[in-house]
């Protein structure tokens, strides 16, 4: 059926057409846009449906670049203490969490932040074991990065003092006893996390069909999710998604990356980047070049200003990247790289000069720490930049500890790198930040933390609207070489759109996207979600 949208403001992010009042759809795709007047008239037929848009304000779809959707998932079935600001309530909490289980029974769950709190430091494991004394525990930092473990949880995995950690990892000692403290660096958790028993496929299935639909609650149409390590491998994954988005058609766009561990299985499966159809396909390989700045593990050419012998953690050695990327372009594959120091980022551009690029363009995730030399070189047609706008509104004012107020000047620099030609895309890593994309526009805009009253952290790095919006729609279409078939409001292009309540591009304050609504979510011409 064809359908007729009227009535509405739409921002096309289209040059030909900048705004028009009515688009036509037909066989999920744009065939039409111009007033409403001139398509009513021109496409109106037996066979039609008017969808009156009551003059909203309509973009193309939402794009999130970069989020963990199996992770997500995990907040509707384990322990989520996301945005807990003292020590004690998240104690309590998994106290309370941990008397709904069974004796034995795994008590996993995620989101703390210390930075947040305002009574003391990182839970320690004897105040871990007096709060869930019967249940192994483990919970993720909220930027997975780190995670905190109880006794039990160590006896489970066969801790031994002697015992190898995986390259990159650390068990965090005490400095007299020089026993765990609870605490886990980077690829140590894999140490506990092999111990824990695997969710059923139902349950993984039916928490993620609840998180797909609450990602188009929040206006978004596509996403790039990193899922295999948390879906029981590369071939459960695809199914669960495929299930979901092509036999039940729950609408979502979803590009997979996939983790490095599993390329023999990309070889096995005959799978590539492109591979599916335009509602789910197979993207880059993901790996990790360093950490974060919470526990000081991105990896940075000079040292962190608040401890000066301490540079941050490289994942992997040089050898190994390289080999994972040249067993990537064996086949043919691009690369999604976490990158957040700046050192992490040289390291992974010099490996990355001695292949040719392939068919998709290889993405650097996140480019916190910046330099001038480094942002020449990613500004080539090859490489995009995959930006998270929101992690300065969590990171600052204490990430200014961490680097100084020299590098904070090109770090999280989104508006240097678009004055220099970077193609960057804009996500929110979620759950390691929400997953609602207005919040990542308003940090892209105001560069502060919602209800602050101050100018902005390094005001001259600000995104105008525009281009805020447009890292979250067109720009979200370039890792995938997707910018042909969507992105942008135009003829022959997939009929994806967001509405909203009110116009962000006439608001006199960009405070006013905190109480902006999704009214409607627009996949393929069909509305996925209404606000009622």
């Amino acid at each position: 059926m064809r359908k007729i949208f009227t009535n509405g403001k739409f921002y096309t992010f289209n040059p030909i057409k900048p705004i028009v009042e009515s688009v036509v759809v037909e066989n999920g795709r744009f065939i039409d846009m111009g007033s409403s007047k001139a398509m009513l008239l021109h496409w109106a037929t037996s066979d039609h449906r008017v969808i009156n848009l009551e003059g909203k304000t309509v973009t193309p779809g939402l794009v999130d670049s970069h989020l963990h959707l199996s992770m997500l998932a995990q907040n509707f079935t384990d322990l989520d203490v996301t945005g807990i600001t003292t020590k004690q309530a998240v104690l309590q909490r998994i106290q309370t969490h941990a008397a709904t289980l069974q004796p034995g029974e795994w008590l996993l769950g995620g989101g703390w932040d210390e930075n947040l709190f305002t009574d003391g430091k990182i839970p320690t494991i004897s105040e871990l074991d007096h709060v869930a004394p019967h249940n192994p525990l483990l919970l993720s930092r909220i930027c997975q990065h780190a995670a905190i473990v109880n006794s039990k949880a160590l006896e489970r995995s066969n801790y031994h003092p002697s015992m190898t950690v995986p390259e990159g990892g650390r068990i965090v000692l005490d400095e007299m006893s020089k026993k765990p403290t609870g605490l886990i660096l980077e690829s140590a958790s894999e140490l506990i996390k092999q111990h824990i028993p695997a969710k059923s496929y139902e349950t993984l299935k039916n928490g993620m069909r609840q998180t797909i639909n609450f990602t188009m609650e929040k206006g978004l149409t596509s996403v790039h999710s990193n899922d295999p390590l948390y879906l029981g491998g590369l071939r459960q994954t695809y199914q669960i998604y495929d299930e979901l988005l092509n036999e039940e058609q729950l609408g979502l766009r979803t590009n997979l990356l996939i983790n490095h561990d599993f390329l023999d299985d990309l070889r096995d499966m005959g799978m590539y980047a492109g591979y599916g159809n335009e509602t789910l396909q197979i993207g880059a390989v993901k790996l990790f070049a360093d950490g974060a700045f919470g526990r000081r593990t991105a990896l940075l050419s000079e040292p962190y200003s608040d401890d000066p012998k301490n540079y941050g953690e490289a994942m992997f050695d040089q050898a190994t990247i390289y080999d994972i990327v040249k067993r990537s372009r064996d086949l043919s594959m691009p690369i999604a790289v976490h990158t957040i120091g700046d050192k992490a980022l040289e390291n992974v551009l010099d490996i990355l000069d001695q292949f040719p690029t392939v068919s998709y363009r290889d993405r650097l995730i996140h480019v916190q720490v910046l330099r001038e030399d480094l942002i020449k070189r990613l500004a080539q047609p090859g490489r995009i930049a995959d930006i998270q706008p929101r992690f300065l509104a969590s990171d600052y004012p204490w990430v200014e500890e961490r680097l100084g107020k020299e590098r904070m000047k090109l770090s999280y620099a989104w508006k240097s790198l678009q004055q220099a030609g970077v193609l960057c895309a804009g996500g929110s890593d979620s759950p390691v930040e929400p997953v609602d994309p207005l919040l990542g526009i308003h940090a892209a805009v105001t560069r502060k933390t919602p209800g602050e009253s101050h100018n902005g952290v390094y005001p001259e790095q600000k995104l105008s609207m525009y281009d805020a919006f447009k890292l979250f729609t067109e720009m979200g279409a370039y890792p995938t070489n997707e910018e042909t078939i969507k992105g942008t409001i135009a003829r022959g292009k997939l009929a994806d759109m967001t509405v909203y309540s009110k116009n962000p591009f006439e608001m006199d304050d960009a405070d006013e996207l905190l109480t902006t609504a999704i009214d409607m979510t627009i996949i393929g011409g069909s509305i996925k979600y209404q606000n009622n």
